[in-house]
């Protein structure tokens, strides 16, 4: 207190000028400490591992092949608007991206998903095998016979007929049980089909937000969704999420469709869980609208595992992704809103799978906190499109 009291006479005495140019220094320097630690702070995902950019498969003779190189539409996209920018032209993302080589690209993130993994591969195998199988006419996929005259990033110069059939990407995120195992176990049961799941392994340990960012890098698919091992999401609903992307799709081809499961809150699954997970969802919810921008604030829904990407509109969201964690999804969403991409919401089925590796309160309190950061960190341009 005897301190305290001595600071107080000092300042009293001190000239109004000197105490006013203490504050305003004080203020600038607790400022720039903040600015600086922020760049600490904010996470700067790694880049990914020569073995990472290989996948696995079960050849049609039902051996698995190892060491096959991914193609990469991100690491080629980069390396061509590297070579427009050293001759000057700024072209920002209004570079085309390779032709899509299919229709759907499915990409599982999979950390230690050996009991549930088998399940929703099977359901989703049975859907993309009926609905986008090779031997189905363009008129049964796309509900009509048309071409399409396309521009940049997916959209072919000319006229260009749609391309069919499909693919899953399963990225074991550094998985130490036999996800791996099952993974390829599943594949060598589908005959001539076997070929059409990659099995990608990351050395560590990233997180969902890494492991989907990292097979969004070497989708194939016009379209590419991303779906939780769990199989939670009813993935019948895929048509639900493709039709409204492309009702929704700008001139050049640029759409996100986004699962919800709004329409299933104060339904009889959600009223039964426990106060503590329901009050730490609206306050999730809450801390959303408060600290995001205004068409990611109206999604009511961002952290459903269910979400697809026109081929167009990822160059303007993946190559600028940091999150790793559980709130990537919602720095999709704002990338997708700064790039002014149309976003669509869309009820799905769901069912609680046990098994979730969720941590309720130490999670949400670090989905808290990484909204926070990523708010701050896009704001201050510590986080930028460059």
């Amino acid at each position: 207190m005897d301190v305290l009291h001595r600071v107080l006479e000092i300042g009293q005495r001190a000239p109004l000028p000197l105490v006013l140019s203490f504050l305003i220094t004080t203020i600038f320097g607790g400022a720039l400490m903040c600015y600086v630690l922020l760049f600490v702070l904010a996470p700067i995902p790694r880049e990914p591992l020569p073995q990472e950019k290989t996948f696995r498969f079960v050849d049609i003779n039902g051996k698995i092949r190892d060491g096959q190189q991914l193609p990469c539409w991100r690491d080629s996209f980069g390396a061509r608007k590297k070579d427009a920018q050293k001759e000057g032209e700024k072209l920002g993302n209004d570079i085309a991206i390779e032709r899509p080589e299919l229709y759907m690209s499915l990409v599982v993130p999979a950390y230690n998903e050996e009991e549930r993994l088998e399940i929703m591969l099977t359901e989703a195998v049975e859907y993309l095998k009926k609905e986008y199988g090779k031997q189905r006419s363009m008129l049964e996929l796309n509900g009509n016979a048309k071409n399409r005259r396309t521009s940049v990033n997916g959209h072919v110069m000319g006229t260009q007929t749609e391309p069919s059939g499909w693919e899953i990407l399963v990225i074991s995120d550094g998985s130490t049980d036999k996800t791996v195992e099952v993974a390829l176990r599943f594949a060598s049961r589908m005959g001539k089909d076997s070929t059409l799941i990659r099995v990608v392994s990351l050395r560590e340990n990233r997180g969902k937000g890494g492991a989907v960012t990292h097979g969004m890098r070497h989708v194939r698919g016009k379209y590419a969704v991303f779906a939780d091992a769990d199989g939670a999401s009813k993935f019948e609903d895929l048509g639900k999420l493709v039709s409204a992307s492309a009702e929704i799709e700008d001139a050049n081809g640029r759409g996100v469709a986004v699962g919800s499961r709004a329409h299933l809150v104060g339904s009889e699954a959600v009223v039964k869980r426990s106060f503590l997970r329901n009050f730490l969802m609206h306050s999730f919810h809450l801390l959303l609208r408060l600290l995001t921008p205004p068409a990611t604030a109206s999604i009511k829904d961002t952290q459903c595992g269910f979400k697809l990407f026109s081929r167009s509109s990822l160059p303007y969201i993946i190559p600028y992704m940091h999150c790793e964690g559980w709130i990537f999804d919602v720095e999709m969403l704002m990338l997708a809103e700064l790039a002014g991409i149309p976003v669509a919401e869309v009820p799905v089925g769901w069912k609680e799978v046990k098994g979730s590796k969720l941590n309720v309160l130490w999670d949400s309190l670090g989905m808290a906190y990484g909204l926070a950061l990523l708010r701050v960190a896009w704001g201050l341009g510590v986080y930028r499109r460059s």
